[in-house]
């Protein structure tokens, strides 16, 4: 069974603008684990562009990501990771979508470049940017 992965707000971006790494990371999408704090990201990003709230949200839902609810667990280790992600400037979102990754063992897909930073430390967890 292929592994499922786990996706940040700025990898679902890339696809939905089309912009570099869309490719890599499209055939990912469905089916793959996106965080409610995640999915939130995306659609305000959207909604600050001008895109009409429905439209907006219709894009989004038609990845057909699995949507996994924030838990009291994740919002833990969130917060723990600040002490090692602070360096790079990760922000809520983006420790929401590693407390994700590490709670499933899932490789985890972004196109923030901070995050190439994040390869060498210890998180149990395979880290791909897009671009």
């Amino acid at each position: 069974m292929p592994e499922i992965p786990v996706v940040d707000s700025s990898a679902i971006l890339a696809s939905l603008q089309n912009e570099k790494g869309a490719l890599q990371i499209g055939p990912l999408l469905a089916g793959a684990l996106l965080s409610t704090v995640n999915l939130t990201e995306v659609h305000t990003r959207l909604l600050n562009q001008g895109l009409a709230a429905d439209y907006a949200w219709k894009r989004i839902r038609a990845l057909d990501c699995e949507i996994c609810h924030f838990t009291e667990e994740q919002a833990r280790a969130a917060a723990e990771l600040i002490a090692i992600t602070r360096p790079y400037g990760l922000s809520l979102g983006d420790r929401a979508c590693l407390a994700l990754a590490i709670e499933r063992k899932a490789k985890v897909y972004t196109a923030d470049r901070a995050w190439a930073n994040l390869t060498n430390l210890s998180l149990g967890i395979e880290i791909e940017v897009i671009r």
